[in-house]
Order: C-alpha cells, then structure tokens, then sequence
C-alpha cells in the first residue's frame, strides 16, 4: 500500500532528479524535461509544452519562487490535484525509494505516555506526509504535534489488537479492485492500489479508542485559540482519514466546520468522508459549501478549486445527477486543462447520457494527458462502439485489458460488442475471463449463455444458464430457459446464420389483414411499441401528469429570448435534470441516469437543435405529457396547459395555431421515427397567429394522418404488455407471448407484438393473404372459442 509518507518521498525523488542547478525549484526548462520524461509514449510539440507550462506555472504560482521556479511544495500540490500520477511517473522514470528504517515496528503498550518517547521516530516521518507539509493543509501549531502523536498510537494500539483478534480486514468481497476508478483524487478514499480497511466497530476495543478519541478531541478543544482548536480538529481528521476510519474522522471535520464556517478545507473533507460513507446527498451539500467558500475567498483557495469540482460532480453522480455533473468536470478541465482525471470523468459522464461524439473527444483528451489510463481506454472503447466504430473500440478494449487484465468493465463490454458483430465463440470467451474475476457476475453469466447458443452449443448453453439462475431468481432467466427449451424441440437452423435463432420471412404490410375493428395494424403497432419502449426505459409512465401542472405552478422559470426575438421560458438542461428527479423520485440513482440518457437522445437533442444546452421548458413538459401517466383526456389537457404556459400564450385560454403545428410536428418528430426528419425540417416559420381552443387542439391531435392519433394504440399496450398467454409461444422467436397476441386465423400460428410488428412468419407459413386478429388477454380468446363452438353447434343442428 502507498502511505502518504512515501508517496511524498516520491515526489521528492523526482523533484530531485529534475532540479538539475539544485537551487531548490524547476525554472521552465526543468519542468519541460519533467513533463516529457514521464510521458515517453507521446511526441510533445512546443506549443504544448509551453501551454502545459504556462498552465502549471499560472495555476500554482503560490508556489513559485522567483526565477527557481516550482517549488517541491508546489510539485507536490500539482499531483494532490490530480494533475498527475504520483505511482506511474516515478515508475515511468526508473525510480527507487530507500529502504524504510522499521521504525513503524512499535510495541504497544498500556499508556500513550510511555509510548510517546518510542513514537518520536514515526510521528517525524509521518510529518513529512504530504497533507502535514503542505503550507495550505499543513499542521500549525506545535501542540496539536503532541495530539497527532498520541492520536497515531491510539490507532496502532487498536489496529493491533484488532488485527490479533482476527476482527480487522481488507473488504475484498465486492471486487472494488476490478471497476473502473471512479478517477477521483485520492482525497475521496483509497486509491486503487489501496485495499479498503473493514474496522470493527461493535468491540469493547473500539468502543475503548472511541472513548480516548473523546479525550484527544477535548484538548483540541480546550487549545488556547479558536484557530488552534480547529488545527487540532483538521489535523485529527486527517489522520483518522488516511487509516480509513470515516466516520470518526467526519465527527472532527464537522467540528473543524463549526469552529471555521467559511474555511473551504473542512467542507471539502468532510464531503469526501460523506462520499465514502455513501451519503451521496450530504456529501453534495458539503462540496456545494466548500465552492461557495473557495469563490468568495478569491485567490486563496484557487488552486483546490478544479478538485471541488471534481468531487462536486463525482457526488452528484452518486444521486444520478449526470448532467449536472457534467457541468463541475467541465469547470475543473477548463480550471487546470492537465487534470487528465476530470477530463476522463467528463468523457464517461456524456457517454452516460448518450452524447457520444463529445465524450470521444474528452475522453481522447484524457488519454494523451495519461496513456496509461485503463479506465479511460475502456470508456472511450464504448463511446467509439456506441458510434458504430467497432474496429478501433475492439483496439481500446484491449489496450485497457492490457494495461488491467482484470479489468471486469472492458471485458464485459468487449463480450457484448463480439456479441453484437455475432462473434458469438469469442464473446463467450470474454463473459468466461469476467466470471474468472468475479465469480458471482449474473448478468455475465446470463450472456455467457446466450453467446454459448449463439454459437450453437446448445448443452453448454444449458449449462451456463442453470448456474445463472443459481445466483438470481429473476423471471427473465425463467423465460431464457423456456426459450432453449423451445429451441430444442424445432431443432430449427438460424435464419442463414446456423446460430440458433428461429429461421423466418418478412412479408409486405400489404399482405397483412386484420380481423375486427380492435386489431391494431402492424405498422401502428410498430410506432406504439417503440414509443412503449422509450416509456419503458425513462418510466415516464409511472409519473403522474398532475405533477407537470405542479410544476408549471411552482416553477420560476426565467424568461429569455431566443436568436428570433421570441421569448422562452428557457432552462439549461443541468436544471431540467433536477426537475425529472422531482418528476421521477421513484427511481434509484442508476436507474435514474437511464431515463436522463433515452430523454436526452431522443426529446433534448431535438429540443435543443442549436446545441447551446438549453431548453425551452414549456415545450418539453408538452412533449412528455401524452406518455406520463393519468388518463389519455387528462394528458392532452396537461399538454394544452404547457403550452399556455408558454410566455407568448400565457394569460389566456387559447393558443396560437402556428404554435399548435408546431408542437404537433415536435411530437411526431421525437415519437415517429419514419416522420422524424422530413417533418423537423417543416417546423419552422410556423406563423399562422389564429387562436385554437381546446376543443381544435383536440381535434388536431387526435387527427389520424397529421395528429398524434398513435396515443389510442399506446394506451392499450399500457393495459395489456405484461399480460401471458398461457403456454402460448411466439411461432417466430419461440419466446412466451406476453402483451398482445396475434392469431392468423387460417393457419392458426401466434405472434407476440414485436414480430407482429415486424411483419414476421415461419418459412413454413407462406399464405397469398395474412389475416390476425389480437387477443389481449388469454379470456378473450377463450371467450371467442366458445363463441365459435356455440355458432358452429347451432348451425349443424338438425332444422
């Protein structure tokens, strides 16, 4: 594990090495040779050297001394920000500490006081760690040297005790050492060569350390200056931080707070503590306290401003709150342009929400500030997939597994991306080398599985999929298993692939008849289902309608003006992301960034077709209102409403046509696919200023051809996608119909809606003429077969 106090020793080895006149700093020459030594991989031309510099000389010029140059201080503070990597550039170098003297090799006894004169040695080692000799975080005064003293031998005696009672251990259970580094700074917890230490809290032994922290916390207390007190406190945090003991170390950083409400330092460790802890929010509270600190307190605290930033974002991450995020990672990039980690947690947070070009380009920005960044090749591989860029993301993937070979991350997603190109065998291959990592990896497990099938090794398929459902009862893996089972009894060859999938044809919507007024065409079907999907995916459907009137009543949204003069109630997307958690508090942070990404894909990135982050607030509760829940006439209302909302309709009871086209063309843009981009480009120079009613807005959205006549389709695969059909399967794709079913009535095969849809039959199946009526549920086609024999027993009976 590195310790502080070596990790500051490195610093000082590579600040040796390259302070060549030894005059104590590196004038911009020796800064350039830095620089370059420890980045052998990327050819610098001069104008980035100088940029770096200019960078590194403007950010810390606290710690400039004249013409010397950087200090060590100011080295030391650069790789504290995550301007660099303290490990892998003195690695890069060739470089070797000395051998350490033992000291740590105390025996503890029963009083701090007759281990004090032994704990002289250590207590001046750990002064040279690099938070004790910073001149901004750095110890004070000398008592609270006696407390850090006493507070290192309370630790060393409890870690002994806990360590021979077999209590104290590394928590190795969730794998942390294989996920991505989250690529924050080591201030937010262990780095990822550190190993998390599981104290044991509920022992006398540390109920008894608790109790002699108590103590060491009231002399801080009882110091003869308020600025000593909080010496005492900071300095007492730190340590407990850096062993790892969180929680008592937030007790002293929140005290530090009280005693020193404006200074940033407590705020921000006590952030960091928060995060650790998992208390995402109040962790998020601390940070947005420690920025508003640092921006009133000018100069002082500019160079820890880029990683409040950071830990800022990497908070609001831990709520869902990626695109807010997005906003810090971008403020500490442009703050210190070297701060490869903010770029890297910038480039993943757009992939996040699904803005992949940008992403690419941070992410690439990362990686030529440090080639060696696994986690920034695995993200950057995804990004480039994501782009249909599959050659160089299979490079990327690889050079992270390379660089990491158990990087579970890159090869989970590699397997989905030879997945994808149905590269089944190697797929498997990947999922087997996850599994190897983290054994009890369901979902691997799961896909494991399914590209075993793809490759048609139907047995060890079976195999993979039992030891799936071993691990998780979820319905899913039941209906995979139905599925294999189904596929075993066709023995039917893939659709000129040989892989295992149900061979079939697609026939031309024409040919496709329905039976009955409430079968719905296929080519509905196939809008209503995308549109479900999307449902499905931002669960808008779970949010009641009621609340965007709630919105429009109590939100203050500012009224601006766009490049046409027309004023907007316009707000960046940052701030229309705390609204859909308002809308969508239901949902688990993860789960939460899911439905930020579909909305910014699909509704955003048309909303916001100049590309300038903002959004027109009125507009898009419109736009989501026919797919949140509540009644179809309560969801036209809410749309209506929103649209009155809008500046130009606001106090009056109609709005304009030209508006109502608009809004109109808006919707079917986003929902209908095939009329996405014809109809945006008719969108503007909408002007007809006559005023509709309700009632014509109604008439207008109901319109079959022009309207959103679609929403009657939707709202009956509302009612009916989790309806199953008994032992009914899918003549196509085998699997257990659920919502719909669609029987042809001559052939008697069943459909689930997907194929329906799709326009998908068995080969075995060929008819001049199609005709499908829909069940909704299995009593209806109960109900229908009685019907049919009640009919059929009347007719042959005897006149």
């Amino acid at each position: 594990m590195t310790t502080r106090g070596s990790r500051s020793e490195k610093v000082k080895r590579i600040f040796q090495q390259f302070d060549s006149n030894r005059d104590g700093g590196l004038n911009r020459e020796e800064m350039a040779s830095l620089v370059v030594a420890v980045n052998p991989r990327v050819k610098f031309s001069d104008e980035q050297i100088n940029a770096i510099l200019d960078e590194v000389f403007k950010t810390y010029g606290d710690f400039i001394d004249g013409e010397k140059g950087l200090t060590y201080d100011g080295l030391l503070r650069t790789y504290d920000d995550g301007a660099g990597d303290v490990d892998r550039d003195f690695d890069a170098l060739g470089l070797e500490l000395k051998p350490d003297s033992g000291a740590d090799d105390v025996a503890s006894s029963s009083s701090i006081a007759d281990e004090r004169a032994v704990a002289v040695e250590p207590a001046k080692k750990q002064r040279t760690a690099a938070w004790a000799a910073s001149p901004n975080h750095g110890i004070v005064f000398d008592d609270t040297w006696k407390v850090v003293d006493d507070l290192e031998i309370l630790i060393k005696r409890l870690k002994t005790k806990q360590v021979k009672d077999g209590k104290m251990k590394g928590d190795n259970g969730n794998n942390t050492d294989v996920f991505s580094d989250a690529g924050w700074s080591r201030e937010l917890g262990p780095s990822s060569e550190e190993k998390r230490v599981v104290w044991e809290e509920s022992g006398h032994d540390y109920a008894v350390f608790v109790k002699d922290l108590g103590v060491l916390r009231t002399r801080a207390d009882g110091a003869r200056s308020r600025e000593e007190a909080f010496d005492g406190h900071m300095a007492i945090g730190r340590v407990l931080y850096e062993h790892q003991l969180y929680k008592e170390a937030l007790v002293s950083f929140k005290r530090a707070c009280e005693l020193q409400p404006t200074d940033v330092r407590p705020h921000f460790r006590a952030g960091n503590c928060l995060y650790v802890l998992a208390r995402h929010t109040e962790a998020k509270e601390e940070f947005v306290l420690a920025l508003e600190a640092a921006e009133a307190g000018g100069n002082q605290w500019s160079y820890l401003l880029p990683q409040i930033h950071v830990n800022l974002g990497i908070s609001l991450e831990g709520e869902g709150m990626v695109l807010s995020s997005c906003e810090h990672y971008r403020e500490a990039a442009i703050l210190c342009p070297t701060h490869f980690r903010a770029l890297k947690l910038l480039g993943s947070a757009l992939f996040g929400v699904g803005e992949y070009k940008a992403a690419v380009k941070a992410l690439e920005e990362a990686i030529y500030l440090k080639n060696d960044y696994a986690d920034a090749h695995c993200d950057l591989a995804s990004a480039l997939h994501a782009m249909g860029d599959d050659e160089n993301a299979i490079k990327e993937f690889q050079k992270a597994i390379d660089l990491k070979p158990g990087h579970v991350d890159a090869l989970y997603n590699l397997g989905g991306l030879y997945m994808d190109m149905g590269r089944y065998q190697r797929a498997s291959e990947m999922y087997t080398r996850v599994l190897g990592v983290w054994p009890n990896h369901w979902r691997a497990q799961l896909n494991k599985a399914v590209s075993l099938l793809g490759a048609g090794e139907n047995e060890e398929a079976k195999k993979a999929l039992k030891e799936a459902l071993k691990m998780t009862n979820r319905v899913e893996l039941h209906d995979a298993i139905s599925h294999l089972k189904q596929l075993q009894k066709k023995k039917l060859k893939g659709n000129g692939g040989g892989n295992g999938e149900e061979a079939f044809i697609i026939i031309e919507p024409s040919k496709f008849k329905t039976v009955g007024e409430r079968t719905t065409l296929r080519q509905e079907l196939a809008i209503a289902l995308d549109v479900r999907a999307f449902q499905r995916i931002t669960r808008l459907s779970r949010c009641d309608v009621e609340l965007l009137k709630k919105e429009m009543t109590e939100n203050n949204a500012p009224v601006s003006y766009s490049g046409a003069g027309v004023p907007e109630k316009s707000i960046r997307k940052a701030s229309l992301e705390v609204i859909l958690r308002r809308l969508l508090n239901f949902l688990k942070p993860e789960t939460f960034v899911g439905a930020v990404k579909a909305i910014n894909q699909k509704i955003l990135s048309v909303l916001d077709e100049s590309e300038l982050g903002r959004v027109d607030l009125g507009l898009f509760l419109a736009v989501i209102a026919p797919i949140c829940g509540g009644t179809p006439e309560k969801r036209k209302r809410v749309a209506f409403d929103a649209l009155l909302w809008r500046p130009a309709n606001e106090d009056s009871t109609q709005i304009q046509k030209g508006d109502a086209l608009r809004y109109i063309k808006l919707l079917r843009a986003i929902y209908i696919p095939s009329h996405g981009m014809s109809e945006i480009l008719e969108i503007h120079g909408e002007s007809d200023s006559t005023m509709v009613s309700f009632t014509e807005f109604l008439g207008m959205f109901d319109d079959p051809e022009w309207g959103f006549g679609i929403m009657s389709g939707l709202v009956k695969l509302e009612s009916v996608d989790r309806n199953r059909h008994g032992n009914h399967v899918c003549a196509v794709c085998r699997y257990p119909v659920i919502g719909s079913r669609f029987k042809e009535m001559k052939s008697h095969i069943s459909l689930c809606s997907q194929c329906y849809s799709e326009g998908k039959v068995p080969p075995t199946f060929k008819l001049e003429e199609y005709k499908f009526k829909e069940y909704a549920s299995e009593a209806e086609a109960m109900k229908d077969k009685c019907m049919w024999f009640s009919l059929h027993s009347k007719s042959s009976s005897p006149s």
